[in-house]
């Protein structure tokens, strides 16, 4: 998908968006809607959905369930992250709070795995418009759009210092950080076993992001 682009808005497994997904039809199934739904329709019928859904220039599409593992390696971040942050001017959140971008007229709506918000000015009830660091964990069916299209709307946000590609079948971390010429790609653990966070004064060695995984 090309990023601002205009699309057929998609509604996966559901007969209507914020309804009860259909009993018979398989996750993988979708139809097409005559319209595209505005962002405040869009966030009304994620009030009222049972399955979330992602949101890209008026297209939203359901997203898939997460594996043990994938639970595991988001809960681990955010419960260190959310201890670290306690009092702080940051804040840690998980799952459920959408990153907001909205460039070049267009609106996106991602769920983050784990997002930290350091600005209380960007953030909404639902929606976050000023993540300062975006952590998600990998799946076979997300990892290519989390590697591409996430990462290039990711990087739109101002705010934005820190996006974390963690990887959920082996112990690997690729860290893409800010800096005022450009961004920069590291990966773990062949840059290190400890992640390190300096604006947020925050380190986290793999073995507590990896805890109870197996890796």
């Amino acid at each position: 998908m090309i990023l601002g682009a205009r699309a057929p808005l998609l509604l996966a497994t559901f007969d209507s968006f914020g309804k009860r997904p259909h009993p018979a039809r398989p996750m993988s199934a979708v139809h097409l809607s005559q319209r595209l739904l505005s962002p405040e329709e869009y966030l009304e019928g994620e009030l009222l959905s049972e399955t979330r859904h992602e949101y890209f220039a008026g297209e939203v599409v359901a997203m898939a369930g997460a594996s043990l593992n994938h639970n595991r390696i988001a809960g681990n971040f955010f419960s260190e992250l959310h201890a670290h942050l306690r009092g702080k001017r940051c804040e840690a959140f998980i799952n459920d709070m959408k990153a907001h971008i909205h460039q070049r007229g267009d609106d996106w709506f991602y769920y983050p795995d784990v997002m930290v918000n350091c600005d209380p000015a960007g953030q909404q009830k639902y929606f976050c418009e000023t993540p300062s660091v975006i952590v998600e964990v990998l799946s076979p069916d997300t990892e290519a759009k989390d590697r591409r299209e996430k990462r290039l709307a990711y990087e739109m946000v101002a705010a934005l210092r820190t996006y974390l590609l963690v990887a959920q079948d082996r112990r690997e971390i690729i860290v893409f950080r800010r800096t005022p010429e450009r961004w920069l790609r590291e990966v773990l653990p062949d840059d290190g076993d400890v992640l390190r966070l300096p604006d947020l004064e925050f380190t986290l060695s793999l073995d507590a992001i990896y805890a109870r995984t197996g890796l």
